[in-house]
């Protein structure tokens, strides 16, 4: 494993940590539609940082389409029982799959999934203009 991905994946970590801890700062802070809104986009980055830290040379586009499916897909499922009975048992699973469906949060996953696939993109533009520098620079 090189170096550079060891760097972005303890980036992750630490930004997945420093994502929850906003994510419930907000939360004891703050009541009402901030509190809801802001709680779907930072689920969203967090699945974002997990996706990165799995595929670390994962382009920011195809990440961030991984990151809208799967919190769709989780937020979709609850309009089943099962997210609701499984998140009864245990609030590690409430913090995963939610209990209720909200259609707000389907408009606001993309909101934290958009932020860190532009953030991505402009770090890998960057790094990648560093590393191969244009005939002018030279």
């Amino acid at each position: 494993m090189s170096l550079a991905v060891r760097w972005i994946r303890l980036l992750m970590v630490v930004s997945a940590a420093g994502f929850a801890g906003a994510a419930y700062a907000t939360r004891a802070i703050m009541d009402g539609p901030i509190e809801q809104y802001s709680g779907a986009a930072f689920s969203a980055a967090i699945v974002y940082t997990i996706v990165i830290f799995i595929w670390p040379r994962l382009s920011p586009l195809v990440a961030g389409g991984a990151v809208i499916a799967y919190c769709w897909f989780i937020e979709f499922a609850q309009l089943t029982p099962v997210p609701g009975a499984i998140s009864q048992r245990s609030w590690f699973a409430r913090q995963l799959l939610g209990a209720q469906f909200d259609l707000v949060d389907v408009v606001w996953y993309p909101v934290g999934a958009i932020s860190l696939v532009a953030a991505h993109w402009l770090l890998r533009t960057r790094a990648r203009s560093r590393s191969h520098p244009s005939p002018a620079e030279s």
